[in-house]
């Protein structure tokens, strides 16, 4: 599954934010963020800086950031500011998916209309397969017969159902991880 150079900006913006958050903390927090002690300096000297100084500095911090697993700044950041940095990039993957989901499936017909066969409802995805590693819980048949619907109808409502199909998927494991204690 190819990521475009749009949905690549959009998740180091995403990095930023989550960097620029980090660099709004004070600095006994920012000592306990599972990062390297070199990154937690640099974190702790953008503090003190404003304006363009701070933004660049910033940019660098999210260089460094993606080299590193962001799961556990995304915890500590929801620890101290709130769940919304962590919802709003959960809420960018889904759609993220979804709209692969749908290019494929729009890929699809495209295919069939070129050769001239039937489309089936299922085809080999590598956004299914990507989905299923992420989240084994999803329904493959389902979201491929939505999808399939979508690039048929091009009616919105199928796209709306596969993104509730995903985000229901997503919160029933939230609520598991919560009830397990993770």
């Amino acid at each position: 599954m190819q990521i475009s150079r749009s949905e690549q900006k959009r998740r180091v913006k995403e990095i930023e934010r989550l960097v620029a958050e980090l660099v709004s903390l004070p600095a006994q927090i920012v000592n306990q963020a599972p990062t390297p002690e070199e990154f937690r300096q640099q974190v702790r000297e953008a503090t003190g800086l404003r304006g363009g100084a701070r933004q660049r500095q910033i940019k660098y911090l999210t260089k460094l950031a993606q080299q590193f697993p962001l799961e556990a700044l995304y915890d500590l950041i929801s620890q101290h500011r709130g769940h919304a940095l962590a919802a709003k990039k959960q809420m960018h993957e889904l759609e993220f998916y979804r709209d692969a989901l749908i290019e494929e499936a729009l890929e699809q017909q495209e295919r069939c209309r070129q050769t001239g066969e039937a489309c089936e409802e299922q085809w080999p995805s590598q956004t299914i397969s990507a989905l299923q590693a992420e989240m084994p819980e999803v329904d493959p048949l389902a979201l491929l017969r939505l999808a399939s619907l979508f690039a048929r109808t091009r009616n919105p409502r199928y796209s709306r159902e596969i993104f509730r199909s995903l985000r229901s998927v997503q919160e029933m494991r939230q609520r598991s991880n919560r009830t397990s204690g993770k």
